[in-house]
């Protein structure tokens, strides 16, 4: 069996001694054996469990991977399983919210008619006003408000909610995208990324930089599932390999 010091696993990844002292102290990899004069003897299963704690690190983020690693030396395997499954949901939620706003923006700005077309912009309307705008109820309006999609003013006199352009707009992509079925969390998270872009070129930048963000992650994912497979099978936890059913058959 190969033995190897804490420096070994340190140089390894670039970090310090201490970080891989602290890293067997939360739990992210096993606890290392000790000499007589106590100091830390780690081997191979330790150098896989370093290696695929960090992996896991820009895939899933620092808390999902130091529970992920957690649940493995607590015997949770489908506790890990689960962390991962979440992770790969999340990122698949990011995409479609990605491709929502993408095509909420094309359509806006392409289409004839729609409101990034129409001159002049809409001047301050009330939530009747918009409902009436839109062909929805006053009380959809309002639902919307609630979801966090629309942030209107208050007219300081009256106390009565003022929409102004922006807001219309935010209440176009709204109703456009919940006649595509969308739910109200995910168009709250469309708008917010629209309404924070800061204008078109802005928002083209902002879209291409979260599409390399996604890409990223998910090539990372396939890096950790790689490491994490080689811990696991370290570890002697690997599972079977899936059995393939009968193929195609001939008739004679």
């Amino acid at each position: 069996m190969i033995t190897l010091r804490p420096a070994d696993l340190a140089r390894e990844h670039g970090i310090s001694t201490q970080a891989v002292r602290n890293y067997e102290r939360d739990g992210f990899i096993p606890p290392a054996d000790r000499t007589h004069s106590g100091y830390r003897i780690y081997t191979e299963v330790h150098a896989a469990a370093l290696r695929a704690y960090l992996a896991l690190v820009p895939a899933y983020g620092y808390a999902a991977a130091g529970g992920i690693m957690k649940a493995l030396h607590d015997d949770a395997l489908d506790d890990a399983l689960t962390t991962v499954d979440r992770g790969h949901s999340q990122v698949l939620r990011d995409r479609d919210t990605l491709d929502a706003v993408r095509g909420a923006v094309e359509h806006l700005t392409a289409e004839p008619g729609t409101a990034a077309v129409r001159a002049p912009e809409p001047g301050p309307l009330t939530v009747g006003e918009l409902a009436h705008r839109l062909g929805v109820t006053t009380a959809t309006v309002r639902n919307w408000e609630d979801a966090g999609i629309l942030t209107p003013a208050r007219d300081r006199a009256t106390g009565y909610r003022v929409f102004r352009a922006g807001d219309v707009r935010d209440a176009e992509l709204a109703h456009l995208l919940r006649r595509g079925g969308h739910p109200l969390d995910h168009i709250a998270t469309v708008v917010h990324q629209i309404r924070t872009a800061g204008g078109t070129d802005a928002l083209a930048a902002a879209l291409d930089d979260w599409q390399r963000r996604l890409t990223a992650q998910g090539l990372a994912m396939l890096t950790a599932a790689t490491q994490l497979h080689q811990y696991l099978g370290l570890l002697g936890r690997a599972g079977p390999q899936p059995t393939r059913g009968p193929g195609p058959t001939s008739t004679p």
